[in-house]
């Protein structure tokens, strides 16, 4: 299980050979779809950062991606792992720990990242949930 997980977190994020064909096509979009695309992208990011804010996180203001990180110790947390599994069953969200992405784990212990490529709804949803940590 252990190599098909580490597999998998490797191939998640990498472009397949046939879908090399359909990103080629999506260039051939005008530019208003892809001014469309950030902006609707940079107010998601926007919706969840300050919905962690509010819930206690340090946000780190991505300018690039789709994910958000954060730093947990605001919230008197160190071990990102630890608060990783455990957040799901405390408030039904899931987040990765960034550790995880690193040669050194400790560099990244306090860590973790958000998505925010989601559906509005959803992202409220998660908000909400997260303010439940420090109540």
């Amino acid at each position: 299980m252990t190599a098909v997980r580490t597999a998998k977190q490797y191939l998640t994020y990498v472009s397949a050979g046939p879908f090399q064909y359909a990103i080629a096509e999506t260039l051939r979009l005008p530019d208003a779809y892809f001014d469309s695309f950030r902006t609707d992208l940079r107010r998601k990011r926007d919706l969840l950062g300050d919905g962690l804010r509010a819930a206690g996180f340090e946000v780190y203001q991505p300018k690039g991606t789709y994910f958000i990180t954060t730093d947990i110790t605001p919230l008197g947390e160190k071990d990102a792992h630890a608060f990783c599994r455990a957040l799901p069953e405390r408030c039904g969200v899931v987040a990765i720990p960034n550790s995880v992405f690193y040669d050194d784990p400790d560099a990244g212990r306090s860590q973790v990242r958000f998505a925010f490529c989601k559906r509005d709804d959803v992202l409220h949803e998660a908000a909400g949930r997260l303010r439940r940590l420090t109540v």
